[in-house]
């Protein structure tokens, strides 16, 4: 997902479920590969429920406590595209 504040700072972030982190590890087990085994992501976020209104809850309490800087990626002004 994308966050892009109302200054054009833009972050990044992978947001996914413990439910489908199972089922990617499950498929990619099933399917032979090494990743079978573990899942990881550098801008990964692990929500507790699923929909986009969870997401958007907990997006707005790490801007809002300022943990948003060690969870997501920044990736800069909306310009730089």
């Amino acid at each position: 997902m994308w966050v892009i504040r109302d200054d054009g700072d833009r972050w990044s972030g992978t947001v996914l479920t413990l439910d489908e982190v199972h089922r990617i590890m499950d498929r990619r087990r099933q399917a032979g590969e090494p990743q079978g085994d573990y899942w990881w992501c550098w801008d990964g976020l692990i929500v507790r429920d699923a929909g986009v209104p969870s997401m958007v809850k907990v997006i707005d309490g790490l801007f809002a406590a300022g943990e948003h800087e060690s969870v997501l990626r920044r990736v800069g002004p909306e310009e730089d595209v």
